[in-house]
């Protein structure tokens, strides 16, 4: 009997250490790579790709003193507003929608995997690729929301293979673009693009693009409910706006060049001073900011000096007529501006969680031997002459990345990819040409800007 006893005991004993030692290698196991880690980057994840949209699958350098009359801004229209197609100033140195871009994994099983086991997109990092289902809508058809001055196709100009390419950002699939499933995914939702000529060229694009370039009787003209509406004697009026009626889609533009806040001085006189507030948002954008779903903004071709003094443009900060000597210079006052608008924005976000911001960098000009009054060209009509690849980190933009940088809004940045175009100018070939007159800073329609909003639908 006691011997059985102390064999019952020996193996109790026996069991007593084998769960000991289990349980101490498995409590340094879960040290190590906890399960519950795991199982929450995976719910993470899952989060991350349900939570803002369901969306049906488809089956399917330096500034010059240039002169030409444009834009000056009031609370409502300017008759003085030139065509934007006189362009071009020099700049400041200083499908199937899905159109998400899908992060590649090597056994293709991206939904399942944590994002941070994920290599980055970088969008403005990649390269062009030449791409046989381009252009996505007609240069011919898109007329409905399409200004003749940028349809390049109602043009002289005889080739057109600048519309054959598709960016391929580094460590993404750029899935190709689909009208239905992109105003499906938007339904209910508002996009505004606020900014100068580039911004209204993309803003045409994406009606092109949501519309198929094709005439629509279900998309109505709601730029009253915004206030945009042509004045009496302007020659248009400061933006659009319409509404894709089957998703209640809505997409406006509204031009603001500098992004500062423009007061005329004397609301009674059409020729008098302009109160150019550098240290405040434009007023549209702070008024309608709550309607917004999506935000892009773009500045950067009307800091010089002859556009500011065309507009009779006068810079304040703090409402009073600014007196820094340094700050008056373009450079920093624009610096100023970019920063201040964006830190604003950032300010608003937390109180508008459904807003999605863009800050888009600057597009960059092509004139060669001259400027856009010297004869300066961009003739070059062969695609990607001067490389197809971008592989730099940081962007061509200084200022508008360090504006940003640190805030909630997120940098559109496509200066390098374009910088590589420059064949999808309108150069000489505008409707209203000048001879000896180029465009090289405007962009053909359908042409690059039609990647901008790729990559703007793609991040949103």
């Amino acid at each position: 009997m006691k011997g059985n006893f102390c064999r019952l005991k020996g193996r109790h004993l026996s069991v007593t250490l084998l769960v000991l030692t289990f349980t101490t290698i498995f409590l340094w196991a879960w040290e190590k790579n906890p399960f519950v880690t795991t199982l929450r980057s995976a719910q993470e994840q899952f989060n991350f790709h349900t939570s803002e949209f369901v969306v049906d699958t488809p089956k399917g350098s330096s500034f010059d003193s240039l002169t030409p009359n444009e834009h000056v801004q009031g609370r409502d229209s300017n008759p003085t507003r030139s065509e934007e197609s006189q362009i071009p100033e020099k700049e400041f140195d200083a499908s199937n929608f899905t159109n998400s871009v899908v992060p590649e994994t090597e056994d293709g099983d991206a939904d399942r995997k944590p994002s941070s086991k994920i290599k980055d997109c970088n969008y403005s990092k990649g390269r062009w690729v030449a791409d046989s289902r381009r252009p996505l809508y007609s240069g011919f058809e898109c007329k409905q929301w399409l200004s003749e001055m940028w349809a390049c196709r109602l043009t002289q100009r005889t080739d057109f293979s600048f519309e054959g390419y598709q960016w391929q950002p580094e460590n993404c699939k750029m899935l190709e673009f689909e009208k239905s499933a992109f105003l499906r995914r938007m339904q209910d939702r508002t996009i505004a693009f606020i900014g100068d000529s580039l911004g209204r060229q993309q803003f045409q694009s994406l009606m092109c693009m949501a519309s198929g370039g094709e005439r629509r009787e279900d998309i109505e003209n709601v730029g009253k409910e915004y206030g945009l509406v042509k004045a009496r004697g302007a020659i248009r009026p400061d933006g659009w706006a319409y509404r894709f009626s089957n998703t209640n889609t809505t997409i406006l533009y509204y031009w603001s060049a500098s992004l500062a806040d423009l007061e005329p001085l004397n609301i009674t006189d059409k020729a008098t001073d302009v109160a150019m507030h550098l240290d405040r948002a434009p007023a549209f954008m702070r008024r309608f900011l709550h309607r917004f779903d999506v935000l892009v903004l773009n500045t950067g071709h009307h800091w010089n000096r002859g556009k500011i003094t065309a507009n009779r443009w006068v810079m304040y900060v703090n409402g009073k007529p600014l007196k820094d000597r340094k700050l008056l210079e373009i450079g920093n006052a624009k610096n100023f501006t970019v920063h201040s608008v964006a830190r604003w924005l950032d300010s608003q976000l937390p109180s508008h969680p459904r807003l999605k911001a863009f800050f888009r960098t600057i597009s960059p000009r092509h004139f060669r031997n001259g400027d856009w009054n010297t004869g300066g060209n961009c003739d070059n009509t062969t695609p990607l002459t001067g490389g197809s690849e971008i592989s730099q980190d940081e962007s061509s933009d200084p200022v508008i990345a360090a504006a940003v940088k640190g805030t909630n809004i997120t940098l559109l940045d496509i200066t390098a990819l374009s910088e590589l175009r420059d064949e999808g100018h309108i150069s000489r070939y505008s409707v209203k040409a000048t001879t000896g007159v180029n465009d090289c800073l405007h962009w053909c329609l359908p042409g690059i800007p039609d990647t901008w909003n790729e990559l703007l639908i793609a991040q949103v």
